[in-house]
């Protein structure tokens, strides 16, 4: 986790409440935010196209891969069901 640079105690924001379990998926899905597919109705998911990449700049273990792929998944969808509840109030 060394390698991640960026530690919770780091983040000057109002705390989210990331178990240290959780750490590296939220910096890689922090790291993705740039990474967003767009239609004509915003957001459709992440682009994984950009995930090797990201994971790799990380640093993380590729033993980890799988398992930050997984939660990087339900971030996305969680993500997108906000996005679109947002977009439902407008």
């Amino acid at each position: 986790m060394a390698a991640l640079g960026l530690k919770p105690e780091d983040v000057e924001q109002e705390p989210v409440g990331v178990y240290p379990e959780n750490w590296e998926s939220f910096v890689l899905f922090d790291s993705m935010g740039t990474q967003w597919r767009a239609g004509a109705c915003g957001a459709t998911g992440l682009d994984y196209n950009a995930l090797p990449v990201v994971i790799r700049s990380l640093g993380l273990a590729p033993s980890r891969r799988p398992q930050l792929f997984q939660d990087i998944r339900v971030m996305e969808a969680e993500a997108l069901a906000v996005m679109a509840e947002a977009r439902d109030l407008q």
